[in-house]
């Protein structure tokens, strides 16, 4: 009466190596669940510029990919979508953002608020997760120190353009004064030789 329920048990447990086996050899074959690639993790843009924060993704089933902003104003969701379905933009990015099939955005007219940590997330319907971040720094055009460099050429010109003018007034004038002096000399001269002369 044991025998055969060792032998059962026997089989049992060779059916169950067999069977993981084979769900091993499935789950080597199948591709690991989400990949995510960030190209650029760091992106530098000046105000008002249109930048693209890519990414690749590549998943065995439907993902769904959200995108949030974090920044020392606090943390805003700006766009989330599942691959081939409707995409469910914040309102604060409305006409902001556009999004590629790829998971990549890219956003138009940025300011000083857009610099900070963007996080993509990347959810498989099976359950599997992939996350990146990119960095962006955005900078202001600073048109104050443009203009204070031109007002100071115009007026470093000014000034050497006056002081050109004065150099060559002073140059005619001392050319002047050596012509009158030369002739009081001439003069002076033939004065002096007509006197020893009437002498």
């Amino acid at each position: 009466l044991m025998r055969p329920l060792q032998g059962c048990r026997g089989r049992g447990v060779v059916v169950g190596t067999v069977t993981l086996c084979l769900a091993a050899g499935w789950a080597l074959q199948t591709p690991e669940g989400v990949s995510l690639v960030v190209p650029q993790p760091n992106i530098n843009a000046t105000v008002a510029q249109n930048i693209l924060l890519s990414v690749e993704y590549s998943c065995r089933g439907v993902a769904t990919i959200e995108w949030k902003h974090v920044s020392s104003w606090g943390t805003t969701s700006i766009v989330e979508w599942k691959s081939g379905n409707f995409v469910n933009i914040s309102t604060v990015y409305k006409d902001r953002v556009t999004t590629f099939e790829n998971g990549s955005i890219q956003l138009l007219n940025v300011g000083m608020r857009d610099a900070g940590y963007y996080f993509v997330t990347v959810t498989e319907e099976y359950g599997s997760n992939a996350y990146g971040t990119i960095i962006v720094n955005v900078y202001e055009i600073i048109y104050e120190d443009l203009h204070f460099v031109a007002v100071l050429f115009a007026f470093l010109a000014a000034v050497s353009a006056i002081l050109i003018c004065c150099m060559w007034l002073c140059n005619k004038s001392l050319h002047l004064f050596q012509k009158k002096t030369h002739k009081l000399t001439a003069s002076t001269t033939e004065e002096i030789e007509l006197e020893t002369i009437e002498c």
